[in-house]
């Protein structure tokens, strides 16, 4: 991987600049009046900015560890990496006597002294001073693509979720139009049982016609019977009031005649 390719470098890059930016601000507010309105905002701003300089190596430092636990997984050896450590160590020492400075209200006792500090940075990453605009609307730059990275990520993220809840949605659908058609199927086949049960019980009839015939003599049979027991029925109980009738009038006569 290049040097132009390595988000070490990247970042390094605009650190520098950010460096570089807090050099030209110390200067100025070397030669501001002090308790002026241009000494205090000074002031501010470069405390502000050395803050900002010092998360963004301790990041740095970050990732930098990060690779050292698997140098072969990032391509990088031991040589490159006490070379990127040095590099955030140095920077952060710069940045920590401008803070220190700027904070005491002095110069540590020489101008000079601050001024060769600070120029103890490697010399193939200065730029002018005059480029410091040009970093604060790369930063803002930078910072805005990766909100609009970020806001991409969530609606890519939202868009997936709803992909996700539909297909949920059709599968649901289409289990319960499998369902209903299942129920559908058994109910005919139960209405085709049915018929096939009556339809099997006329064709035992049609086949098997001296069964029927045997149900119907046996049918006769019993109502002839039956006639001939009511019949005889019938014939017992007038014998019986003939018999009564008969006794009275003997009765009455051996009575009369006695």
């Amino acid at each position: 991987m290049t040097s132009a390719q390595d988000p070490f470098y990247i970042v390094k890059e605009e650190i520098q600049e950010s460096i570089d930016k807090l050099q030209t601000s110390f200067h100025q507010w070397e030669k501001a009046p002090a308790k002026s309105i241009e000494f205090v905002n000074l002031t501010k701003e470069l405390i502000a900015s050395s803050e900002s300089i010092e998360w963004q190596v301790d990041e740095l430092d970050k990732a930098i560890a990060v690779a050292a636990r698997d140098p072969s997984r990032y391509a990088i050896d031991e040589v490159e990496l006490e070379k990127r450590k040095r590099w955030t160590g140095t920077a952060r020492n710069q940045v920590s006597t401008v803070r220190r400075a700027v904070e005491s209200g002095t110069c540590l006792g020489s101008k000079n002294g601050i001024r060769q500090e600070l120029m103890r940075l490697p010399n193939e990453h200065a730029y002018q001073a005059g480029r410091s605009n040009q970093y604060t609307q790369d930063n803002e730059d930078f910072i805005s693509a990766e909100n609009d990275r970020q806001l991409l990520l969530m609606r890519q993220q939202d868009e997936e979720l709803d992909e996700i809840s539909a297909g949920v949605k059709r599968i649901g659908g289409v289990g319960l139009t499998i369902h209903e058609e299942l129920m559908g199927q058994e109910k005919i086949l139960n209405d085709l049982s049915l018929e096939m049960e009556t339809t099997s019980n006329r064709l035992d009839f049609v086949q098997h016609p001296e069964t029927l015939k045997e149900n119907i003599d046996n049918l006769g049979i019993w109502t002839v019977r039956k006639i001939q027991f009511n019949r005889l029925l019938s014939f017992n109980i007038l014998s019986r009031e003939d018999d009564r009738t008969y006794g009275c009038f003997f009765f009455q006569n051996e009575r009369f005649g006695a």
